[in-house]
């Protein structure tokens, strides 16, 4: 609204600024892929059901998995930590790319992805309280169910497959100039993989380079990105 008692071009009214975004959301995604990381190193630190010795003996398995409680609760912490931040990044990519592909379903797929990758992560982590403690205690679990929750936590949290979606909207919004290069490069390189990988038979291997695909993006975006600093 224009005053009417200041003329036009009067020093006393203030040039408008541009209002600069707050970066916290990359710095979010930052700690969401050390997360991812720390999730998958947890999880194959629970390791009893895959220990050859043990192949077939439930009982043993349990006895195993009581010793690596330890490794369990670092894994809940990691998961459920990193699904929360995952949340706080895809947010923030989403109205990045959307500063840049307003008509484009890209940003759209980016927050599909990454949210979906949450949810997952939080589905992973879902059993963790009622086995970490009862694995201490006599007769509460049952050996066959002990030996399921070790599969569990050892397949669905490696499920990054819809965060590679991310990657490749990175990628979208490059072509169209509107990403640094370096970041639609590693978006469809790590993003494309982790799709690739997610989508066949060795499914698990996308949760290796899906939470590499958050960190380095996010990273990026933190230190990088210049040019689009008030996006």
């Amino acid at each position: 609204m224009v005053r009417a008692d200041v003329p036009a071009g009067s020093p006393d009214v203030s040039p408008a600024t541009p209002r600069r975004t707050s970066r916290s959301w990359a710095v979010a995604g930052i700690g969401a892929g050390l997360a991812g990381v720390g999730t998958i190193v947890a999880s194959g630190m629970v390791n009893a059901v895959y220990d050859p010795d043990l192949a077939g003996d439930p009982a043993g398995i349990q006895a195993r998995l009581a010793d690596q409680t330890g490794a369990m609760y670092a894994f809940h912490t990691f998961t459920a930590v990193g699904a929360v931040l995952l949340l706080v990044f895809a947010a923030g990519l989403h109205r990045r790319l959307r500063a840049v592909l307003p008509e484009s379903i890209a940003p759209t797929l980016a927050l599909a992805g990454l949210a979906g990758t949450a949810v997952v992560s939080i589905l992973g982590s879902g059993l963790d309280t009622e086995f970490m403690m009862g694995l201490t205690q006599d007769d509460v679990i049952q050996p066959a169910n002990a030996a399921m929750y070790n599969h569990w936590i050892g397949t669905i949290p490696w499920l990054w497959t819809l965060a590679g979606l991310a990657g490749l909207a990175l990628f979208s919004a490059y072509r169209r100039g509107g990403m640094p290069r370096w970041i639609g490069l590693t978006g469809v390189v790590l993003g494309g993989l982790t799709v690739l990988l997610g989508v066949s038979p060795v499914q698990y291997m996308a949760g290796m380079t899906g939470p590499l695909l958050v960190l380095v993006t996010a990273i990026g975006f933190t230190v990088g990105d210049r040019a689009h600093r008030a996006a």
